[in-house]
């Protein structure tokens, strides 16, 4: 069997060269990494996991917490991190919050979980938690990284794009088509990404001379089956409206079902904003305007982040996160 000295020797290397280049900590000349990848396939070396990890007091793993492991934005961001880690021969570990208490306790122990398996570091998606419950778990384990979440006392490890531009956006993208006897299915009130977007809808409503109290809110769960019992709600109450925002595509997704069952025509009746644009927006019938998030991204650079810091790697990372609105067949002119 290949060992790490045989590698390095065939490929003209130091070992601490070769063992740089196959763990991926620290700097290697791409001369250098072009050899020792060769020296590796010839000699068909696989170096043992439990030896590297022993050497680099590290597991050579990140954890990330989500909420829920269901639907196309949980999935983007899944994706991406593991896209990320790969490159890097590191693999990623999940911890879901679903369970018996809130979400705010389920939060807390999925991140605790993560911290007692040794990952090297964690990325955490937590509108559940709460600015303190952040700043507790950073201290547990300094390397971690909040996407789509804002924290004034963590600049550095937070990743999140201007939500409340996003809502502002889906409100002018409404009010412009003509609409503005206007509903609402918002998510779940205390997450602070979904208080952000509805304080922007309703802020651009309000300079347009539409106040709060004129639009109808249902609150509902980011999921397609609230989303359409929210919009049974909606349809039930004989609440008048041209216009509806839903703060996320999967609630919107939901109710577009509802509304074709009830014979009501998308953008015929009714127009329909989302929020996220993930990649159910698209495929919708008809295709679902919405606000497009850029998570690839986001996630792209949390992680990065992320790997800065517990490896020692020199990504460039940006902070910049464009928010806009996809057009598609959801929205129509008010006549």
């Amino acid at each position: 069997m290949a060992t790490l000295k045989d590698v390095a020797l065939l490929a003209g290397v130091g070992m601490s060269t070769a063992s740089r280049a196959i763990s991926g900590a620290g700097p290697v000349s791409a001369e250098a990494m072009k050899k020792v990848q060769a020296a590796i396939e010839q000699l068909n070396f696989r170096p043992s996991s439990i030896g590297r990890s022993l050497s680099a007091q590290s597991l050579g793993m990140i954890g990330i917490f989500a909420p829920s492991f269901f639907g196309a934005y949980y999935g983007t961001i899944l994706k991406q991190t593991d896209i990320e880690l790969r490159a890097m021969r590191r693999h990623v570990v999940v911890a879901t919050g679903c369970g018996d208490g809130t979400p705010r306790d389920e939060a807390i122990e999925a991140v605790k979980f993560l911290i007692g398996r040794d990952c090297d570091g964690i990325v955490v998606l937590g509108h559940d938690l709460y600015d303190e419950d952040l700043i507790s778990l950073q201290k547990m384990h300094p390397k971690m990284a909040f996407l789509n979440r804002r924290s004034p006392q963590l600049p550095e490890a937070s990743f999140c794009p201007d939500h409340y531009h996003g809502g502002e956006l889906a409100a002018q993208t409404l009010l412009q088509a003509g609409h503005r006897e206007l509903a609402v299915i918002s998510g779940p009130s205390a997450t602070s990404d979904n208080k952000e977007r509805l304080d922007g809808f309703f802020a651009e409503l309000q300079r347009n001379g539409i106040a709060r109290s004129a639009v109808q809110l249902i609150e509902s769960d980011f999921s397609r089956e609230g989303g359409f019992g929210a919009t049974q709600r909606l349809i039930g109450d004989g609440h008048k409206f041209t216009g509806l925002f839903c703060a996320n595509d999967e609630m919107a997704v939901g109710a577009l079902s509802c509304f074709h069952r009830a014979g009501i025509s998308v953008p015929g009746d009714v127009s329909i904003v989302g929020y996220d644009d993930d990649y159910s927006a698209e495929f919708s019938s008809p295709g679902l305007t919405s606000v497009h998030i850029p998570m690839q991204q986001l996630t792209q650079n949390a992680v990065r982040w992320l790997l800065n810091q517990c490896y020692g790697t020199q990504h460039e990372i940006v902070r910049d996160f464009p928010v806009t609105v996809t057009m598609r067949g959801s929205v129509a002119q008010r006549g």
